[in-house]
């Protein structure tokens, strides 16, 4: 781990100006378009994106890349690998160079939670609170693989544009925001177990730049294999808090910016993703490589008993 404090406070002043002068979403700066819809739109992100034909043939992807996450004035790297086999397997591994800590892979297959390492088990300790019934146990690994598959529909949103059968996701339009740069159109989303987000896309390219939502942040990535980053959104409303702790704080914005994208096998993909909570950046990712229906590793989608 090293300090980089200037382009920390540099990234930190990206995402203020980002959110205050390019994607400018509160009320006052929405223009209705009555003639606009959600299909309209997305079916010209799509198109944009390498069309319908193209986004529909693709059954696996690999992508890798390198991320740098910000604490305090000091960036974190982490090496991953994410494998997805559409519409229902979805793995990351993460690596941590700078850390004592082995890998972590963290997804879902079906409604199985992938969690290797798995999590040790509770155990109740003299003077604290029980340990979780099983039942408790099972719903928390539910709301594990409900955050699991919101971080798989937010990705899918910028790389295709579209929602899949493992996590279905419906759109209405909004309005257009207005920016020194341009308009976005905006779109509410919304899906399973209270899903809500925001997705904008840009009305010149046609390309997602940004999709915000509302969540409660969790502890920050490094903690131990499988702690979460708090650009990962959270556990999903309504989840049930772990016995013995104190009640989450109120949810705040969180946002990711879609940049720089290239093309990919006649597709067009985005190689920077930005994430911000409140008005902090909290993590950049670049993408290194991206393979268009490779072969997967089974190993990557295995679940616990």
């Amino acid at each position: 781990m090293r300090a980089f404090g200037p382009l920390v406070r540099l990234l930190r002043s990206l995402v203020v100006f980002a959110a205050s002068a390019v994607l400018v979403t509160s009320i006052a700066s929405f223009v209705h378009l009555q003639a606009a819809d959600a299909a309209a739109v997305l079916a010209a992100a799509r198109d944009a994106m390498g069309g319908n034909k193209r986004i529909e043939a693709v059954r696996t992807f690999i992508a890798n890349g390198r991320t740098r996450q910000i604490r305090g004035d000091n960036l974190v790297p982490i090496e991953f690998e994410i494998q997805v086999e559409l519409p229902d397997k979805y793995s990351r591994r993460d690596e941590f160079p700078a850390q004592d800590a082995g890998p972590a892979t963290a997804g879902f297959n079906g409604d199985r939670l992938i969690q290797i390492p798995p999590a040790p088990p509770a155990v109740a300790r003299a003077g604290g609170p029980p340990a979780p019934t099983p039942a408790q146990q099972e719903a928390a690994m539910r709301a594990r693989v409900a955050t699991a598959r919101q971080d798989f529909a937010r990705l899918m949103l910028g790389l295709f544009a579209s929602s899949y059968a493992s996590f279905p996701l419906s759109f209405d339009y909004v309005a257009q925001a207005e920016a020194p740069e341009g308009t976005a159109d905006v779109l509410d989303v919304k899906g399973p177990a209270n899903f809500t987000a925001r997705l904008f896309v840009s009305a010149q390219t046609h390309l997602p730049i940004m999709l915000s939502w509302r969540a409660q942040a969790p502890p920050a990535r490094g903690g131990g294999p499988g702690a979460q980053s708090p650009a990962r959104g959270g556990p999903p409303p309504g989840a049930p808090a772990p016995p013995g702790t104190t009640p989450p704080p109120a949810p705040v914005e969180n946002r990711m910016y879609f940049a720089d994208y290239r093309d990919v096998d006649g597709l067009k993909l985005p190689f920077r993703i930005r994430r911000a909570v409140g008005s902090e950046t909290t993590e950049e990712t670049i993408f290194d490589r991206f393979r268009i229906n490779a072969r997967t590793d089974a190993r990557r989608f295995e679940v616990g008993n």
